[in-house]
């Protein structure tokens, strides 16, 4: 059991020295949509910051689940 944990942390790292550059831009973008989107819902709704923050964190992980719900569905049903 150990050598497929090494192997499989060993994939890992591999994946990420590949894809290092992507996945900083992605939290960078990450980052930065927060900041848009919470700036957004102050401007716009004259929320307080702190709430606008955490409606600007919270509402894209819902999305992403509701996504990958969405896609686990239309995967058993229609492929």
């Amino acid at each position: 059991m150990q050598s497929v944990q090494a192997y499989s942390v060993r994939q890992f790292q591999q994946w990420i020295n590949n894809n290092a550059g992507s996945l900083l831009r992605a939290v960078i973008y990450t980052i930065g949509h927060f900041f848009i989107a919470a700036t957004c819902v102050w401007y716009f709704t004259g929320a307080s910051f702190s709430a606008a923050i955490t409606d600007a964190v919270v509402e894209p992980l819902i999305n992403g689940l509701w996504y990958f719900v969405l896609d686990r569905f239309w995967a058993s049903r229609f492929s």
